[in-house]
């Protein structure tokens, strides 16, 4: 139609055309929004919550992300049971009985410790007063190389035996003389001499008699009693 017959129709009141609207690149059903995969074109966001929804708020999403299934907070594990704010509270009862054990066991540890220190200073004591009795009977010894009589007697639950003179036996029967245990050894002392060696440590006295006991109390004063060597040590 030229342009002659398009202006003699618009001026009988014919009106043009309408041209038919280009349909939004990113919202074509048959171009599939732009993308050949189907999914919004880049900058479209889908929304989900289906038509007639409310805009989402700004934030709303990130609030929606933190929250987990049935709608509780997400992020943060439960609590496990045993952990402080979790299971029933602790009753009276329970509070007191635990403070029983505690002053049970610190007063069981205090104890251990102090019997452990008691048996420290014991050992303690005993070995100075030991170099102290070393000291004393230092050169105070009578015991006589090639004596030959064997006097036997108790001490430290066996029977032990010191060689003496015949002279050393009568006095150490009469109470003259005694006996010390000295490192092992065996120590013929003078019956002054014995008596200072007790009171610095007497658990060294081997041999201490008394010659107004009965005979029975010490049977082997008797120098012809024999020990059989078995039960020597």
């Amino acid at each position: 139609m030229s342009d002659t017959l398009r202006d003699q129709l618009l001026g009988l009141g014919f009106k043009p055309a309408p041209k038919p609207e280009r349909p939004e690149r990113g919202n074509d059903p048959k171009r599939g929004n732009g993308r050949r995969d189907g999914k919004p074109a880049s900058g479209v966001r889908a929304d989900a919550r289906g038509p007639g929804a409310k805009p989402a708020q700004p934030g709303q999403h990130r609030n929606e992300q933190r929250r987990g299934p049935g709608g509780k907070p997400a992020g943060r594990p439960a609590g496990k049971p045993g952990q402080p704010g979790q299971g029933k509270p602790r009753s009276r009862e329970d509070i007191d009985l635990a403070k029983a054990y505690a002053i049970r066991a610190q007063r069981e540890k205090d104890e251990r410790i102090a019997a452990e220190q008691a048996k420290q200073e014991e050992a303690r004591q005993r070995r100075e007063a030991r170099a102290r009795l070393a000291e004393l009977v230092k050169d105070q010894a009578l015991n006589v190389p090639d004596a030959e009589i064997a006097r036997h007697f108790p001490y430290g639950g066996k029977i032990k035996r010191i060689y003496v003179t015949p002279d050393q036996l009568k006095a150490l029967n009469a109470g003259e003389l005694g006996v010390l245990q000295m490192d092992g050894r065996y120590v013929l002392v003078s019956a002054q001499m014995l008596a200072q060696a007790e009171a610095v440590f007497a658990p060294a006295v081997a041999l201490k008699v008394d010659p107004n006991a009965p005979a029975q109390d010490d049977p082997y004063a008797d120098p012809q009693y024999q020990v059989p060597d078995d039960l020597v040590w």
